[in-house]
């Protein structure tokens, strides 16, 4: 039983990892603070989810509850969402322009310029 844990927790880190490197390198590539701050909040949510479940695996084939991991994970999962929604309110605050094309069905000055 110990070594299926211990697997399946290998298993949970690849998938955590390959998350935390996709929101790793869209923070690299994406061109504005808005897509910036897409990619690393839902890909680092579920990498250290990932990573928290796969630690409480391992503390429970060793005989631990994981309580700590839990609390983490919770700590994680409500302070990640906020953290990124305040940053989102700053800069539209702050009126930072965004690189996102707009369509043009959504502003109604542009269809009347059609």
């Amino acid at each position: 039983m110990v070594v299926f844990l211990e697997n399946l927790a290998a298993v949970l880190i690849l998938i955590a990892s390959f998350f935390l490197l996709v929101g790793a390198i869209g923070l690299i590539r994406f061109p504005d603070f808005f897509m910036r701050l897409h990619a690393p909040t839902k890909a680092s949510t579920l990498g250290v989810g990932g990573l928290l479940i796969a630690s409480m695996l391992v503390a429970l084939a060793h005989g631990r509850p994981g309580l700590a991991e839990l609390l983490i994970a919770l700590f994680v999962f409500v302070t990640a969402p906020v953290s990124a929604n305040l940053m989102a309110q700053a800069a539209l605050h702050l009126r930072l322009a965004s690189k996102a094309p707009i369509p043009r069905d959504i502003v109604p000055e542009r269809r009347k310029q059609d």
